[in-house]
C-alpha cells in the first residue's frame, strides 16, 4: 500500500475520532484525574511529586484510548457493513488497523498538554521538562507502542465480538504493572518481573527520567526496550488479524455481530 492512501487513512481516522464523543472521552477524563492525583499529592505536602500525578492521566489516557479504538474499529465495521468491503480491498486490512490505531494514539497525546494546564492553572504548579529531547522520544515511542500492542485486541474482535469484556479488563493492570502512578519498585517483588514485560513501566520510568534534573540512567536501554515491546505487539496483532481473518472467511463469520 503506498504512503499516500496511507496517509488518507490516517488523517481520516483523526478527523472521525474529533467528531466521536464516545472516542475522544479521555480529553474530558484526563483533567479530572489530574485534579484528583495532584489534590492528593498538595494536601500530603508533597507537591515535589506534581511530576507524577501529571504524567499518570496522560499515560492512562493514551493507553484508555489505543485500546477502545482498537476494539470499536472491527466493531464499527461489522455495525455498518463494511467490513467484508475493508478484507477484500487490495490495502491490506492489519495496515489499516494499525494505522487507524496510531492516528488515535497520536491524537490522545494531546492529553500531556491538558494535564499540564490543569497543574499550572489550578494549583499553580510548574512542572518542568528538564531533558525535553528524551521526553519527545519517549512520548512518541509510547505511542506507537501502545497503537501496535492495541492491535492485538483488534484480533481478538475479528474472531469474538464479545471480547470487549476482555478490552475492559486490560486496563487497569497495565496501569498497575506499568507503574504509571506508583513506581513498580513499590509492588510486591513476585510482581517485579511481570512489569519488565510491559512496555508502559519503561514508558513511565522515560518520562519520569525527563523531568528530573539529575541525568537519565540508561535512556537508550529504556528507549530500545519500548521500541521492541512495541514492535512485537504490532507484529504480533498484524499475524493474529491476518489469521482470524482467514478462518472467518473460511467459516463465513465475518460479518456476523
Amino acid at each position: 500500500m503506498s504512503p499516500l492512501p496511507l496517509w488518507t487513512v490516517f488523517r481520516l481516522q483523526l478527523l472521525m475520532t474529533l467528531r466521536t464523543p464516545d472516542i475522544a472521552h479521555v480529553f474530558v477524563t484526563t483533567p479530572l484525574y489530574t485534579l484528583v492525583f495532584l489534590a492528593i499529592q498538595v494536601q500530603a505536602g508533597r507537591p515535589d511529586l506534581a511530576g507524577y500525578a501529571v504524567l499518570a492521566p496522560a499515560l492512562m489516557a493514551l493507553w484508555s484510548l489505543a485500546l477502545q479504538c482498537a476494539g470499536e474499529l472491527v466493531s464499527q465495521e461489522r455495525d455498518q457493513g463494511t467490513l467484508e468491503a475493508m478484507a477484500a480491498s487490495p490495502a491490506r486490512y492489519p495496515l489499516v488497523v494499525n494505522v487507524r490505531i496510531a492516528a488515535v494514539t497520536l491524537l490522545s497525546a494531546l492529553s500531556f498538554a491538558e494535564a499540564w494546564l490543569v497543574a499550572y492553572g489550578v494549583f499553580g504548579l510548574t512542572v518542568r521538562i528538564e531533558h525535553p529531547a528524551l521526553f519527545t522520544a519517549a512520548v512518541l515511542l509510547s505511542a506507537a507502542a501502545m497503537a501496535g500492542t492495541a492491535s492485538c485486541v483488534s484480533a481478538l474482535f475479528v474472531l469474538a465480538p464479545s471480547a470487549r469484556v476482555l478490552q475492559n479488563a486490560l486496563s487497569f493492570p497495565f496501569y498497575l504493572l506499568g507503574g504509571v502512578l506508583v513506581p513498580v519498585t513499590f509492588l510486591p517483588e513476585w510482581l517485579r518481573p511481570l512489569s519488565d514485560v510491559v512496555f508502559l513501566s519503561w514508558s513511565a520510568r522515560l518520562l519520569r527520567a525527563a523531568l528530573a534534573p539529575a541525568d537519565p540512567v540508561e535512556p537508550l536501554t529504556a528507549l530500545a526496550a519500548v521500541a521492541v515491546l512495541g514492535l512485537a505487539g504490532g507484529l504480533t496483532g498484524t499475524y493474529l488479524i491476518g489469521r482470524m481473518l482467514r478462518r472467518v472467511r473460511t467459516t463465513g463469520t465475518l460479518a456476523q455481530s
